[in-house]
């Protein structure tokens, strides 16, 4: 395998395993990935998704020697199984219902750039190169970029690099908000790993309707976004884990959320 998978403390880590081929994605790896956001979207143990690489790169992109036979058939990614969910959003309507914490270093290059913009909070360390080097390739990025980019970083910063395949810095890709968080290198899995922590601790139910809300105010419009808000909020309220949150607020403890 060359996702590796475990969950530890309500998180699933989703190692991405292939250094000696600079993590380049093969389509095994695709449908390895779509079954991992599966199984974090179906385990009820699981509360947050944390996507790393192993080795010095997070990825140099596409294994083009293995994905050639499909993009010259005139076809895109693969078609997605019931058992998988599609890592870009591309493929399919299923959209994995809980958040995802990504680190990245050295290398993050087109199938990995596309990724992180299907994730909702991002940790670089600061020697990581960003890139979408699919006009240098003879094609265009196809994951994601040309639906989301723009809308994360402004359309002219996002013409600016999807119309050269020039790099981005990661101090260049902190400043224009495509990631929260710099570490200095060999630091980014940690502080990565510390946000996916603090995301497991808080309420299950809070976590799932804010991300839940607010994916669908950016998709549809704030208009769309305001009706379910309060309907929301009272099934919320009513919960277990919103009586566990004053209680532990009133004893001034940490709270213990169960997700009910």
């Amino acid at each position: 395998m060359t996702i590796n998978l475990k969950t530890e403390d309500h998180i699933l880590f989703i190692e991405v395993d292939r250094p000696k081929k600079y993590n380049a994605m093969t389509q095994e790896m695709y449908h390895q990935l779509g079954r991992a956001y599966f199984k974090l979207d179906a385990d009820p143990d699981a509360r947050v998704g944390l996507v790393y690489a192993v080795g010095p790169h997070f990825t140099a992109g596409l294994e083009l020697t293995d994905w050639g036979g499909t993009f010259d058939a005139g076809k895109g990614f693969p078609f997605v199984p019931e058992d998988e969910i599609d890592p870009f959003y591309m493929m399919s309507d299923a959209r994995c219902r809980k958040p995802i914490v990504l680190a990245v270093q050295g290398y993050c290059y087109t199938w990995g750039f596309e990724m992180m913009l299907n994730t909702d909070i991002r940790v670089a360390a600061t020697d990581t190169r960003f890139g979408m080097l699919e006009v240098k390739r003879g094609f265009f990025p196809g994951a994601g970029a040309t639906l989301r980019l723009a809308r994360e970083i402004g359309w002219a910063n996002a013409m600016r690099y999807m119309l050269t395949g020039d790099e981005m810095s990661g101090p260049e890709a902190y400043r224009l908000g495509l990631v929260q968080e710099l570490a200095e290198p060999g630091q980014q899995f940690t502080r990565a790993l510390e946000i996916a922590r603090h995301v497991a601790a808080a309420a299950p139910l809070g976590v799932e309707y804010a991300l839940k809300l607010s994916r669908l105010a950016a998709r549809e419009g704030e208009e769309a976004g305001k009706g379910p808000v309060y309907p929301a909020m009272e099934e919320v309220m009513k919960s277990e884990d919103m009586k566990e949150g004053l209680q532990s607020f009133i004893e001034r403890r940490a709270a213990v959320f169960k997700g009910k």
